[in-house]
């Protein structure tokens, strides 16, 4: 007597939850990129030519940059879970990394930035001294860098070998972006250099809301 093949049973709950993650991550860029533009707006003496949105998560409103980073690390670090579970065997390392840049962004609202050059107002002019916690906020954020950067490389070479060449394309420029924008602002800090970095970190989470919703949609690379 043959015996029935028996296939693996997906909890349409678990499905929904996993979507519901995914979409959490999608909507992690929009809501880090609005939240830097409001603060931008409205909080005296910061300007995107000399100052790092990590100094946002200083002064008396810092604790809104604070919760930005916490929110949206924690919805793409959870949204990289949902993504592991949707590749299976297919990219095992993109997920990893994606939730190592979420945890990242917890680490720098654990570890707040320290006030620089003219912000909050009243700080004095120039780079400032490094206190433990800005430094360590500097070791997370380097940490969730190159893990963005390496997913985009990830991806790429996954899209490359599905024949996916636009794909690829987008995911290799926005990370050789990042990388180029974030090390010439480590070398040679500049005005241009520095509003360059703040389109590369727009950059970046568009592609991280792209590659959620490709999931979302049922093509997780």
């Amino acid at each position: 007597m043959s015996q029935a093949a028996t296939f693996p049973v997906v909890r349409p709950t678990a499905v929904g939850r996993d979507r519901l993650l995914l979409i959490g991550g999608v909507l992690a860029g929009p809501i880090f990129v609005a939240s830097a533009i409001v603060q931008a707006a409205t909080r005296d003496g910061f300007d995107f030519r000399r100052h790092p949105v990590s100094v946002l998560s200083t002064g008396e409103l810092g604790w809104i940059q604070i919760v930005t980073f916490l929110v949206t690390g924690v919805l793409c670090a959870l949204a990289a879970q949902a993504l592991r579970r949707r590749t299976g065997k297919g990219s095992v390392w993109l997920p990893r990394l994606l939730a190592l840049y979420g945890l990242g962004l917890v680490g720098a609202a654990i570890f707040s930035a320290d006030p620089a050059d003219g912000f909050p107002t009243g700080t004095p002019r120039g780079a400032g001294e490094i206190s433990w916690h800005g430094g360590l906020h500097f070791l997370v954020a380097a940490v969730a860098f190159v893990s963005l950067i390496v997913a985009t490389v990830v991806a790429a070479r996954r899209a490359a070998r599905q024949g996916a060449r636009g794909r690829a394309a987008y995911s290799l420029v926005t990370g050789m972006f990042f990388a180029l924008a974030w090390v010439t602002l480590i070398v040679r800090p500049a005005p241009a250099v520095m509003v360059a970095f703040g389109l590369a970190v727009t950059a970046g989470w568009l592609w991280v809301s792209v590659t959620f919703a490709r999931a979302t949609s049922g093509r997780a690379d």
